[in-house]
């Protein structure tokens, strides 16, 4: 099952006002539990594999992440700027651990298969490679934060 498939999926119980729901298949055990507003799910699959991350170019400055009040404007040329984005749910880290240095920092140059970020869900830590060449204009989000699928993550400079 995709990551879109399960988000569906939990978009669908979320609206259909059910407390929990168990979906087993032979690759892959579902279970959804609603506490409160917020459902909680846990996925166990035979094989975890990260979908490639999704790229996009942004068409408005709307479309981003929040940024915080203090945070400075948007570039002048964003129309030409690439949005990476994030192909799952889970925590986002910039870096392997807090000893390390960030995999990529405002102003870094990277290339396709650069490792960009992790995203950690379900105690597994994903690397995120670039499919792209460029370079980093914005980091979007903080380190150790929860995203969401499709969320933008970067803002980068094609070269």
């Amino acid at each position: 099952m995709e990551t879109k498939e399960i988000q569906k999926l939990i978009d669908f119980i979320a609206q259909s006002g059910l407390d929990e729901v168990n979906i087993e298949t032979t690759d892959l055990k579902i279970k959804v539990k609603r506490y409160g507003a917020a459902p909680v799910v846990t996925v166990a699959p035979a094989q975890v594999s990260a979908s490639a991350p999704v790229y996009t170019t942004p068409s408005a400055p709307a479309a981003q992440a929040p940024a915080t009040p203090s945070a400075p404007a948007e570039p002048a040329a964003s129309a030409n700027l690439i949005t990476i984005k994030s192909p799952m749910i889970g925590t986002f880290y910039r870096a392997s651990s807090p000893e390390t240095p960030a995999f990529a920092s405002v102003g870094d140059e990277i290339v396709p298969g650069k490792v960009v970020c992790v995203i950690e869900a379900m105690k597994l830590f994903n690397e995120i490679e670039s499919e792209i060449s460029g370079r980093i204009v914005k980091v979007l989000v903080e380190n150790a934060t929860p995203v969401e699928f499709d969320q933008p993550l970067f803002l980068v400079e094609p070269i």
